[in-house]
């Protein structure tokens, strides 16, 4: 259900999942696109070929805060969708899997395949202070940076969260054909690096970023993307596993293998288990075997989730996770 809350045509969800705010101590509060894949149903054609689409909810951030959700944490999303039923079944995603909606706004000016998107006309003036202020962590891309209003809305956010305590968390997830060049794209990214505590990095991004640099050479990393403040750096490697940096240690976690269906959304998987651990205690950076655990466990929600077509259906429970680690492990 949608109330008209707020002008400028926009109208707000009326409650959260479960009709409270969540508390400050293990809230993830996640910020940008929702949108839909449509996904083959059948793998290794073209889409040309593909006899038929599976429509499935995703986009990053709201990947992210789903994933966190379906394995027992706590979670929030701030962004719009379409005055349409895409974005109407979006919302109500969204509440199916406890997320807090509350902040997710109906932008009636514009629909799901209409250009601008929904996403990118949320302003800096429609944000929940309150709500930004309650987050133990701040997860965002770098997608909403491309175009404004929604590129101050973020700033805005993370500067709200930043002097609020919270951790802040980045994936740049490079599309680069949403950008306006090359160019444009590197700089929009790194615009915003040195804010962030923690971030998640792959390696084309890696290499993308750094001017064509092996992106398997921690001294790149090092010395190219690890700035002065930044407490994590990871770079998952699908079935391989993932690597990660802090200003004390760096290492490698073993990934856990799969027979993959659909690669969409196993990095949002993979942050929202590594996140889901550091909202239960943030102290984790300076425990070395601790962090190996929680990557672990973050490397079998990205490895679950390939296991099933679409982002958001794929998205594993805890229980999911810990049984499979149980037999990989054993």
């Amino acid at each position: 259900m949608v109330e008209n809350h707020a002008s400028g045509g926009n109208k707000y969800f009326s409650s959260s999942a479960n009709g409270e705010c969540p508390i400050k101590n293990s809230l993830v509060v996640c910020f940008g696109e929702m949108l839909i894949d449509f996904v083959p149903t059948v793998g290794g054609v073209s889409l040309a070929e593909a006899p038929a689409f599976k429509k499935a909810p995703g986009g990053a951030p709201a990947n992210v805060a789903v994933g966190i959700s379906r394995l027992g944490g706590s979670s929030a999303f701030i962004g719009k969708v379409g005055d349409d039923e895409f974005g109407y079944m979006l919302a109500d995603i969204l509440k199916q899997n406890n997320v807090d909606n509350s902040e997710l706004m109906v932008n009636v000016n514009s629909c799901f395949f209409r250009h601008p998107s929904a996403d990118m006309c949320l302003h800096e003036s429609e944000l929940d202070i309150n709500l930004v202020k309650k987050a133990s962590i701040f997860h965002y891309g770098s997608i909403s940076l491309i175009e404004e209003p929604c590129r101050s809305a973020q700033l805005a956010a993370m500067n709200i969260a930043k002097k609020s305590g919270s951790i802040l968390s980045y994936d740049p997830n490079l599309r680069l054909p949403l950008w306006p060049s090359a160019e444009a794209a590197r700089k929009g990214i790194m615009s915003v690096w040195d804010q962030a505590d923690i971030i998640k990095i792959s390696e084309d991004e890696i290499s993308f970023l750094t001017g064509g640099d092996d992106p398997y050479d921690d001294n790149v990393v090092l010395q190219k993307l690890f700035h002065p403040t930044l407490k994590l750096l990871v770079v998952p490697e699908g079935s391989v596993g993932c690597r990660y940096y802090t200003k004390a240690f760096k290492g490698r976690v073993p990934g856990v293998k799969v027979k993959p269906v659909d690669t969409t959304g196993a990095g949002d998987a993979f942050v929202g288990g590594m996140l889901s651990s550091i909202a239960s205690d943030s102290k984790i950076f300076k425990d070395e075997k601790q962090l190996r655990e929680a990557l672990l466990f973050a490397n079998a929600c990205g490895a679950l989730t390939v296991t099933e077509r679409g982002a958001i259906p794929a998205l594993p429970t805890k229980k999911a996770v810990l049984e499979y680690l149980a037999k990989v492990t054993a």
